[in-house]
């Protein structure tokens, strides 16, 4: 199969998983992430954003097991984790909302506007 060809299948096998997976969420992440706190990185993972506290760095790294655990389980289809976390961070950050926070390629922490955020140039 061509590298192209699987990363497409791993792009849209990963974009199922921010739906139920992520659905159902403490109200201190979305407080955290409308507060600009924590926002997505270009990895598949929750950042925070400065030195933030240590509640809010064990709400980060919680998630951050809930989502490897998802990309692991998925990745068992063919692809490797980091794929599986590359292709959602992907997705991940086109789905931010205006206001949210995002880190670009180059490890800038972004506000989302209503223009499209700065991915990799590899995100389909």
């Amino acid at each position: 199969m061509k590298t192209s060809s699987k990363f497409l299948m791993i792009a849209i096998a990963a974009a199922g998983l921010s739906t139920a997976a992520f659905a159902q969420r403490d109200p201190a992440y979305q407080a955290a992430r409308s507060a600009g706190q924590i926002g997505e990185l270009p990895d598949g993972y929750l950042g925070v954003v400065g030195a933030g506290s240590a509640e809010l760095r064990a709400l980060v790294n919680n998630i951050n097991i809930q989502r490897k655990a998802k990309y692991t389980q998925s990745a068992a289809a063919g692809a490797t984790v980091e794929q599986m976390a590359f292709t959602s961070g992907c997705n991940l950050i086109l789905k931010t909302a205006p206001g949210e926070k995002y880190q670009t390629p180059a490890g800038e922490w972004k506000t989302r506007t209503a223009a499209a955020p700065e991915r990799d140039p590899r995100c389909v």
